[in-house]
């Protein structure tokens, strides 16, 4: 393994491929917008609607005031969580926080939503393995952000799964609720092509933070992972692990 090459690719996706690649990509090799072929879904569609579970609506959120400087302070990375349960409410505000839906826009080409994406394409699914929340069965769930509601995937204890998946992270299983987010790279490839994805890890980073942030108004804490096996992620959440695949996970708790 040349260790060398493999960090000379990796600074290079770091750098800005727009001076060259974005010339060519735009003047010769048109995107799938430019061809006119028919954009990907917003998410993803949901199968039996009859399933879906209801959250708190934004409205009814009625969190009490901070001082947003002293939560940015607060902000930390926290990994040892009560073995406390996360309500309904709260759950609901965690997910709108990170991927919320204020309106879809020009005749559903996008959505603009509670953190910032390129091109308004937002790539992501959010999935969740939920262990201790209010009202809700244990098992894995996707949530619609067009519809701010909850979508059973399977229901069971997966901690095993989930531990084994996560590199032996315990935090992932004494969480109350474990995030992952999904991409689906197509969504931003059609306007970017291979562009893409130095903006869609871009995106990831703007979800996440908003996870730590409204994490911490709760008295909750998080933690954000990279390290997972790609294969037994995807897998647990069955995910194709090409069209669509995990690339993020934070799992959430009451500070301990």
């Amino acid at each position: 393994m040349d260790i060398k090459n493999l960090i000379e690719k990796g600074r290079n996706f770091l750098k800005s491929p727009w001076d060259t690649l974005g010339e060519e990509l735009f003047s010769v090799e048109k995107t799938d917008q430019q061809k006119g072929i028919k954009q990907p879904p917003l998410e993803k569609p949901i199968e039996n609607e009859n399933e879906l579970i209801d959250l708190i609506r934004v409205e009814e959120f009625d969190l009490e005031k901070i001082d947003y400087v002293d939560l940015i302070k607060k902000r930390r990375s926290r990994r040892a969580y009560k073995n406390e349960i996360m309500t309904l409410k709260e759950l609901s505000f965690l997910l709108w926080s990170t991927q919320g839906v204020e309106r879809v826009i020009r005749n559903g080409y996008a959505t603009l939503r509670t953190v910032p994406s390129a091109g308004a394409r937002h790539p992501f699914e959010t999935y969740l393995y939920i262990r201790n929340v209010e009202n809700i069965e244990m098992g894995i769930y996707r949530y619609s952000a067009l519809k701010h509601k909850l979508i059973p995937v399977k229901k069971g204890n997966f901690d095993d799964e989930m531990f084994e998946a996560t590199q032996e992270q315990r935090m992932t299983v004494t969480s109350a609720v474990t995030f992952v987010w999904a991409v689906v790279p197509y969504r931003t490839e059609w306007r970017y092509s291979f562009l893409s994805h130095k903006v869609i890890a871009l995106d990831a980073g703007h979800v996440c933070q908003n996870l730590y942030l409204s994490a911490e108004v709760l008295g909750c804490g998080t933690c954000a992972i990279g390290s997972y096996s790609q294969e037994k992620l995807d897998e647990l959440l069955e995910l194709d692990g090409d069209e669509e695949f995990s690339v993020y996970v934070a799992p959430v708790g009451k500070i301990k």
